[in-house]
């Protein structure tokens, strides 16, 4: 099942997508808030049939839902984009979080920030959607929700003048995700994700690569830690990112990002 946040005629509603077509369930999951479909931790049965449909180019999609919590990401998670950053830490399971003020939907704007940073740069990412909540998690399928996309963008600069990750990628507009949250039944692994600035393929790499992957980073972070259903965690990207060219090319105004991993969907955001 492909869930999603729509809005129509300026209300916000929860959908499912089939197709071209979305559906409101809003009425059958009795809100309007994905997050708290996700928080009773488990999947409500959804008639499609007695659901409102629209076009899906009729509607604008929104983020699935903004987390309550920061969402915790992944770094160094992948060989390559290792090498192309550098060696510091190679092997080390890296963890830093963003903001959950920095969450926006597919289709808006990345804003430049130039006061702050002259070095912006996008990473495409896998992100788990946690479902149930757990700690010292074991059987991990039982506590997945869903994937979904996210650009973890970053101000390289930012990043290190402060010796940690979360002001450099904690500005407002800096986690793109979206546009819909994939059930499991309906992804095969591994999955392929790809970016692209301005049509030109930056980033390609298959979650094969990941050097932990998603049932060991989920074990790992609920070890004396709960995780709760809606937690998000971006699974790390691979190599490709602007800051690894040579030189590097960092994103400017006017540029369009998009992250695509097979089975999801696309996720385009604009620098403004």
């Amino acid at each position: 099942m492909k869930w999603c946040s729509f809005e129509k005629d300026h209300e916000q509603k929860v959908g499912v997508i089939e197709g071209d077509f979305v559906y409101d369930v809003s009425n059958q999951v009795h809100t309007t808030n994905l997050l708290e479909v996700i928080a009773r931790e488990f999947i409500p049965d959804i008639d499609l049939d007695v659901a409102p449909m629209e076009r899906l180019a009729d509607v604008r999609l929104l983020a699935p839902y903004r987390p309550l919590k920061n969402v915790m990401c992944i770094g160094k998670n992948y060989e390559e984009h290792v090498k192309e950053m550098d060696t510091a830490g190679a092997g080390k399971l890296v963890i830093f979080t963003k903001s959950p003020t920095s969450v926006v939907g597919p289709e808006t704007n990345i804003e430049r920030h130039p006061e702050l940073t002259d070095q912006l740069d996008y990473e495409g990412e896998l992100a788990i959607i946690i479902g149930k909540t757990g700690r010292d998690i074991e059987t991990v399928e039982d506590h997945i929700f869903g994937y979904t996309i996210l650009n973890d963008v970053t101000a390289r600069d930012v990043q290190k003048q402060h010796g940690q990750f979360f002001r450099g990628k904690s500005f407002d507009t800096f986690c793109p995700i979206g546009p819909v949250i994939v059930t499991p039944d309906e992804l095969n692994f591994p999955l392929t994700i790809e970016t692209k600035v301005n049509g030109e393929r930056r980033q390609y790499g298959t979650t094969a690569d990941m050097i932990r992957p998603v049932e060991e980073l989920i074990q790992t972070l609920s070890k004396g830690m709960t995780l709760e259903a809606g937690d998000i965690i971006a699974t790390g990207t691979p190599a490709g990112v602007g800051h690894g060219m040579n030189p590097p090319t960092y994103l400017q105004t006017g540029d369009t990002v998009e992250v695509t991993i097979h089975g999801i969907g696309s996720l385009r955001n604009f620098v403004v």
